[in-house]
C-alpha cells in the first residue's frame, strides 16, 4: 500500500515536543498525534471509517522506546481493529542522524561553529546526541562542533557561550530533531537547516510506509511485536 491508500499516522515523542514539532510536516496526508491516548483515538477513528492504516514512529535516532510504546498502545486496539493496521519501523537511526547531520554541516561555511540542538530526552538519550555530535565533526570541516538541549545543559544559549569562548565569531545552530530552538544571539548566532527537505521527509514516509505493508503481505507481520522486541535490546544498562 502506499500513501492514498492507507491512513498514515506519523507518532512523536521527546523529538517532536510529544508530536507538537511534526504539526507543520510537508506530507498533507500524514496525521500527526502524540503517543498514547491521542494516537489510540486517532487511529480508531481511522478503522471506524474502513480505512487501513500505518504508524510511523517519528524518531529521528535518540527515542528508541518511541516505537514500543505505540505498539503497547495499538495493543489496546480491538481485534478487528489491529487486523487493519501496522507498525512500521522507525522513521530514523542514529545512523540516519549522523548522515542527515553530516550533509546539513556540508551546508554552512567552515569557518563557522556548529551547535547540534535537540530537546533533553533523558541521560542517556542526550549522551548519544554527544556521541552523534562528535561524528558529525570527526567527518566534517568544522573545527567546533558542540552540542546544546532544548530544556536541558548546556541549553543553546550556554552552548553559543562555549562556542564563543573556543574563539569562534559566528555559529549556527543545526536541529538534531524535530524541534527548532530560538535563537539565542542573532548578532553571532543563527539558524541551519532544515535538517531535511520537505522531499526528503515525505520520501522517508513514504519509504516506510511501503516496507510495513509489505511485510504484512508477505508475512503477516503486523510491527508490533518487532518493536516491543527491538525496545529490549536497545535497553541501556545502568552501572550501580
Amino acid at each position: 500500500m502506499v500513501p492514498g491508500d492507507v491512513d498514515v499516522v506519523a507518532v512523536g515523542g521527546h523529538e517532536s515536543d510529544g508530536g507538537r514539532a511534526l504539526r507543520g510536516l510537508p506530507a498533507p496526508w500524514v496525521d500527526c498525534v502524540s503517543s498514547g491516548r491521542e494516537l489510540l483515538m486517532c487511529v480508531s477513528a481511522s478503522r471506524a471509517r474502513g480505512r487501513a492504516v500505518c504508524v510511523v514512529p517519528m524518531t529521528l535516532g535518540r527515542d528508541p522506546d518511541l516505537a514500543a510504546d505505540a505498539a503497547r498502545t495499538l495493543l489496546a486496539l480491538s481485534a478487528e481493529d489491529r487486523a487493519g493496521t501496522v507498525l512500521a519501523g522507525p522513521f530514523g537511526t542514529q545512523d540516519h542522524l549522523v548522515g542527515w547531520l553530516r550533509a546539513a554541516a556540508a551546508r554552512v561555511a567552515g569557518d563557522t561553529a556548529l551547535l547540534v540542538t535537540a530537546p533533553s530526552g533523558g541521560p542517556f538519550a542526550d549522551a548519544d546526541l554527544f556521541r552523534i555530535a562528535r561524528l558529525v565533526r570527526q567527518y566534517g570541516r568544522h573545527r567546533t562542533v558542540e552540542v546544546a538541549l532544548i530544556g536541558g545543559d548546556p541549553d543553546p544559549a550556554e552552548g553559543v557561550r562555549r562556542c564563543l569562548a573556543l574563539g569562534e565569531r559566528r555559529v549556527v545552530l543545526l536541529p538534531a530533531a524535530w524541534v527548532t530552538p530560538e535563537i539565542p544571539d542573532p548578532d553571532c548566532s543563527e539558524r541551519g537547516g532544515p535538517l531535511l527537505s520537505a522531499p526528503a521527509v515525505a520520501g522517508v514516509l513514504r519509504a516506510r510506509v511501503h516496507e510495513a505493508w509489505e511485510r504484512y503481505d508477505r508475512l503477516g507481520d503486523d510491527g508490533l511485536s518487532r518493536a516491543l522486541a527491538a525496545a529490549h535490546g536497545h535497553a541501556h544498562s545502568h552501572a550501580h
